[in-house]
């Protein structure tokens, strides 16, 4: 069978890079995951990117990025499949090696938010939503967010500080990741205390807006070299699934049937059970997408997802780790790289390399990026070989 590697890991550090361009920033990430693989050079390029045409002013990326990187020639396409880009070009990369027509495959997420400042930045994410009935109308991704936590929080008698577990949870582990935006952990009356964003969410329940890049270099298993200096790390299984893009159209909102149906079908693909995932990177752009994540997952039942946050069962020594290096909420929500980062900081515990955010004995990761309220899932399984 043919195992997919993930030979070369590369990122920047997340925050606001006011003094670098998003070139710039992508090849720092590019360069890194390269000189970790080894120096092996890539036939393809697939970046994900969400935003540059609307905040960067810039489209063409796969060209763009391969000629700054030196690498003018190769295959080189963009990605966009909103917050899900960095995932869905981690799977085109998948898909390359694994066919055989692409030896070694460079993936990329970069994003830069501070290109544009204020109002414009909301409106450029908004385009994630259904123009023509949503975001004509003013519903921002983060008012959607709070009419679907208020519904939850209705439908299930969750009380005002049922979501601070994630938060808590994020910044915990956020603390211990040297590329976060936020490295330092809170308390439970530090998010009781917190401002309102759109009620009920308040600012710990929605990541920031921020900019980075992440890389990854895929070859086949066999194209590696005898005196391989890295744990090798596989991709077990890769899978996607699309739900409706405007909320209204779905029989229940307050599922996941994107994320559900990636998840079962990465689960199938991968050949194992839920209960053989020792961590999970959800996509908690919102407090709500993580609990709705663990539900649709298969993870918790329905209505049962903020109860895995408030108990604990998700922190670093609980029976799922999740948001492990800090998730969206802690590192920072870099659009498109998101499931780039994902897939990084995944790899980064299977080698056994994530030091103080370490979870002991990790064999299998699951990473899950979405695209607005899971309109686009994209699921990776990744596995430590011996």
């Amino acid at each position: 069978m043919t195992e997919i590697i993930l030979a070369g890991l590369g990122q920047t550090d997340v925050g606001e890079h006011w003094d670098i361009s998003l070139r710039d920033l992508a090849f720092l990430a590019i360069e890194s995951a390269i000189k970790d693989a080894g120096e092996l050079k890539p036939q393809a390029l697939y970046v994900g990117n969400m935003l540059a045409p609307n905040l960067s002013r810039q489209a063409h990326l796969g060209a763009l990025l391969a000629d700054f990187a030196g690498l003018t020639g190769i295959e080189a396409v963009t990605v966009e499949a909103a917050g899900a880009s960095g995932g869905a070009a981690l799977r085109q990369g998948y898909l390359a090696v694994k066919s055989g027509l692409v030896d070694v495959a460079l993936v990329v997420g970069v994003e830069k938010m501070t290109d544009v400042v204020g109002a414009g930045v909301e409106e450029a994410l908004a385009t994630a939503a259904d123009s023509d009935f949503e975001s004509v109308q003013g519903l921002t991704p983060t008012a959607q967010a709070a009419l679907l936590m208020q519904r939850y929080m209705h439908e299930y008698r969750v009380p005002a500080d049922g979501f601070a577990g994630f938060a808590l949870t994020a910044h915990a582990n956020g603390a211990g990741n040297p590329h976060a935006m936020f490295r330092k952990a809170i308390k439970p009356e530090t998010y009781a205390k917190a401002e309102p964003l759109t009620p009920p969410l308040n600012m710990f329940d929605a990541a920031p807006n921020a900019d980075g890049a992440a890389a990854l270099v895929l070859t086949r298993r066999e194209l590696l070299p005898s005196d391989w200096p890295h744990p090798l790390v596989k991709i077990l299984a890769s899978a996607t699934a699309s739900d409706t893009l405007a909320l209204h159209d779905r029989k229940d909102p307050l599922f996941f049937e994107a994320a559900h149906l990636a998840t079962g079908r990465a689960i199938k693909q991968a050949g194992i059970t839920l209960d053989q995932v020792d961590f999970f990177e959800y996509h908690d752009a919102y407090s709500i997408y993580a609990a709705l994540a663990l539900e649709s997952s298969g993870f918790a039942i329905r209505g049962h997802g903020w109860k895995m946050a408030a108990d604990g069962r998700i922190s670093l020594t609980g029976n799922l780790p999740c948001a492990t290096m800090g998730g969206l909420k802690a590192r920072g929500f870099a659009g498109g790289a998101t499931g780039v980062y994902q897939a990084v900081e995944a790899a980064t515990q299977l080698r056994g390399q994530a030091e103080a955010c370490q979870v002991t004995r990790a064999r299998v990761g699951m990473i899950q990026s979405l695209g607005g309220p899971a309109s686009t899932a994209v699921v990776h399984i990744l596995e430590k070989l011996d």
